[in-house]
């Protein structure tokens, strides 16, 4: 007989809707050239292609655009037009990918900490992915910005991992679980998470609030984002700050005029004269 889970999650709201994925593009923008088998292997590859080849950035909603996350939008700007996004953009196409490469995944919701104890009720609203395979439960996010994990961490408790010269801790706190960053002066809580699934609809509500609230992080001031496997930099307003393994973190105020270059440079974005010029403006506006 089939259960009422296995009905819902076979309904097509449950899905990443990954019939309208152009999977060659995504590939070609990554540089893929490995194997497509739904295997960990793959897994952890397809995550440091992506992460290497794809920022963490904000642009469009500093410059007034808006973000909608419909598949299709979100190749069209992440493919097609060299740019990144942010957590609501970059899983649901790597969810896509996924589901469209034969593996299980389902959605999760994060309180977001970045720093802060995990008995802080932050609100939920950061899209992560849960991959099942060979029994094992498996954390994937593509979309968390300079902190986030290169590799999947299996969702076990208290297991610690290295990624390249990365720490990471992933506990189990009452019925959440908590991911955490090794940091030079300890363990930095990045979110935590419960295992209840999440689905498109709930990110398209997710990303209004955070892409249009004046609350919202990513309304005040630009941010751009590049987590590397030697370097990462994170760019908020006009403060760069560039993080190595096991070294204090280097800091720089850039100039307006930097800015578009610094995105394409250190951040691997597609910035076109018009864009840098509405980028600019709006900085200048902050």
């Amino acid at each position: 007989m089939t259960s009422f889970s296995q009905i819902l999650n076979n309904h097509p709201s449950a899905t990443w809707d990954s019939a309208k994925l152009n999977l060659e593009a995504y590939l070609q923008r990554i540089d893929y050239q490995g194997s497509l088998a739904p295997t960990i292997a793959t897994l952890r590859a397809l995550t440091r292609a992506h992460l290497d080849a794809i920022s963490f950035e904000n642009l469009d909603i500093i410059t007034g655009e808006s973000i909608d996350i419909d598949l299709l939008q979100v190749q069209k700007k992440l493919l097609g037009q060299g740019r990144g996004g942010y957590c609501h953009e970059h899983n649901t196409l790597f969810a896509a990918v996924l589901e469209h490469l034969g593996f299980a995944v389902q959605g999760r919701s994060a309180r977001i900490l970045m720093g802060t104890s995990e008995q802080e009720m932050t609100a939920v609203g950061h899209t992560l992915l849960n991959v099942q395979l060979n029994g094992s439960a498996w954390l994937v996010d593509v979309g968390v910005g300079n902190v986030g994990p290169r590799e999947p961490i299996e969702l076990k408790a208290w297991n610690q991992v290295t990624q390249d010269a990365w720490r990471y801790r992933l506990d189990r706190v009452a019925h959440h679980w908590v991911l955490r960053y090794w940091r030079q002066d300890g363990w930095f809580n990045i979110y935590q998470f419960s295992d209840e699934p999440y689905y498109r609809d709930d990110y398209a509500h997710h990303n209004y609030y955070v892409s249009t609230h004046p609350a919202s992080p990513f309304t005040q001031q630009l941010v751009a984002q590049y987590n590397g496997a030697t370097v990462r930099y994170a760019l908020t307003g006009l403060r760069l700050k560039i993080f190595l393994p096991e070294q204090p973190m280097q800091e720089r105020l850039i100039t307006v005029e930097e800015l578009p270059e610094i995105l394409r440079s250190l951040f691997r974005l597609q910035i076109n004269g018009a864009l840098a010029e509405k980028l600019m403006n709006a900085v200048r506006l902050r």
